[in-house]
């Protein structure tokens, strides 16, 4: 990707590396630890449990979903969801996972200044392209935060760990990343690649935009309808499905607008998105895939959701909830 020193950072990146614990109950909202492991020193009572999972649900929170890592999701239970605007956000107009990949929490390492800056500037291109395609159809863009924390950081979803990879929090509409996941990305998953690492914070912002359109409020409401696991996962597939698309809507746009692309980076991007397909996840952990476990979408999926972001550059391609193949 084309940046240079001339290129802005984003004013809404936070560097909270080095940082980790706190209380669970801070500023800006109720943060619900959740459990980490079974008996002996440090674990929780039965009592202790119940009374979690008690308040969870009083503040309206599903305690299988925290358990489960899981999102919003969209689509069941007669829930009508909504269209994205019929708007055509071009430059002539000119008027938004988590990636559940495991990773490796550290101290602050300086020679991540470098990818924090590029983030930051990435972050920035968001927010240009979003506000453009927002105002297109009269509405106001509220552009997000990004936390870049190591090893793990308390959140409004709870406790963040680098083991999750990179994830979007609707309750404070935060974006969390740990950067030694870049170095899975590239390592382990064969992803590597500036474009890629880009495609992975578009999905993030993918998913802050649709907190923005109510969309990832539905999403939960189905959820919590669901009739089984498999359809809340069903669910949950098209609702990183369609932040995949998004992710590809702002890279087409942003190209338009900065010429930002270089040879190869779309190949990064698909490269990235192939490789974090739930099948591969699951085929490099145990051996075997489950597809009723999918929670984003398989290889195939993913890169063909991607794709038609990139191809049609239009939001309105993106209904993933009324597609009735994925």
């Amino acid at each position: 990707m084309r940046y240079d020193d001339r290129d802005r950072e984003s004013k809404n990146l936070e560097d909270r590396r080095g940082e980790s614990g706190g209380s669970p109950f801070g500023r800006g909202g109720m943060r619900i630890p959740i459990p980490m492991g079974g008996g002996g020193r440090g674990g929780f009572s039965l009592t202790t449990l119940l009374i979690i999972g008690a308040l969870m649900l009083f503040f309206g929170v599903n305690p299988l979903d925290i358990l489960r890592g899981g999102g919003g999701g969209g689509g069941g239970g007669g829930i009508q969801f909504p269209q994205f605007p019929k708007a055509d956000p071009g430059p002539q107009a000119g008027g938004r996972d988590p990636f559940e990949i495991p990773g490796r929490g550290q101290q602050v390492d300086p020679s991540q200044d470098e990818m924090k800056k590029f983030v930051g500037r990435v972050l920035a291109d968001t927010e240009d392209v979003w506000h453009r395609i927002f105002q297109s159809f009269g509405r106001t863009y509220k552009e997000p935060k990004l936390v870049v924390f190591s090893g793990a950081f308390p959140t409004a979803c709870g406790t963040g760990q680098a083991a999750m990879g990179p994830f979007y929090c609707p309750l404070d509409q935060k974006i969390y990343i740990d950067l030694t996941f870049y170095e899975e990305l590239k390592r382990r998953f064969k992803a590597p690649g500036d474009f890629a690492q880009a495609y992975v914070i578009a999905h993030e912002v993918g998913h802050h935009v649709q907190t923005l359109l109510g969309i990832s409020e539905k999403v939960q409401m189905a959820k919590q309808q669901a009739r089984s696991e498999r359809d809340a996962n069903q669910i949950q597939v098209r609702m990183e499905l369609q932040a995949d698309c998004l992710a590809g809507v702002w890279a087409a746009l942003n190209h338009q607008l900065k010429n930002r692309l270089e040879p190869g980076d779309i190949e990064e991007g698909l490269n990235a998105a192939a490789a974090i397909g739930d099948d591969m996840i699951q085929r490099q952990q145990s051996g075997r895939v489950v597809p009723d476990a999918f929670t984003h979408g398989s290889s195939a999926q993913r890169v063909r959701w991607f794709r038609k972001g990139l191809e049609t550059a239009q939001i309105r391609d993106c209904d993933t909830f009324n597609a009735s193949q994925l």
